[in-house]
């Protein structure tokens, strides 16, 4: 069932410059508003600073004082309603180290697919 209204705020984290441009880029195209960080410093001060940000795209592997990983649970934490998609062509996330209601994507990723996994999840 597809999300109806206005789609919601993303924040994406991705520390490599190329790869966050193109996502956000996308995302913007298929109708979200994008907020941009790269690393999860950033993004804990996104999250402060836009309240509307309902859905956390972030990568695993950053550099800064947590990664992916650590980020979702902050932000699940903090931000409980927050909906949680993990990338990572590095590593393999089960569903065991995700925040609960998380998904995880390996790199390389469709970003079509991203959009359909973030409306079903808003479904």
């Amino acid at each position: 069932m597809p999300f109806n209204g206005p789609l919601p705020a993303i924040l994406v984290v991705e520390d490599e410059f190329l790869i966050l441009s193109a996502t956000a880029y996308d995302l913007r195209d298929a109708g979200f508003t994008v907020f941009e960080a790269s690393n999860a410093d950033d993004a804990i001060e996104l999250l402060e600073a836009h309240g509307e940000i309902r859905i956390l795209f972030t990568d695993v592997d950053m550099p800064g004082s947590m990664d992916g990983l650590k980020l979702s649970a902050a932000v699940r934490e903090r931000w409980p309603p927050t909906l949680i998609i993990v990338t990572s062509g590095k590593t393999l996330v089960g569903r065991a180290k995700l925040p609960v209601g998380g998904r995880f994507f390996p790199k390389p990723y469709s970003t079509g697919k991203i959009a359909s996994a973030m409306q079903e999840m808003l479904a």
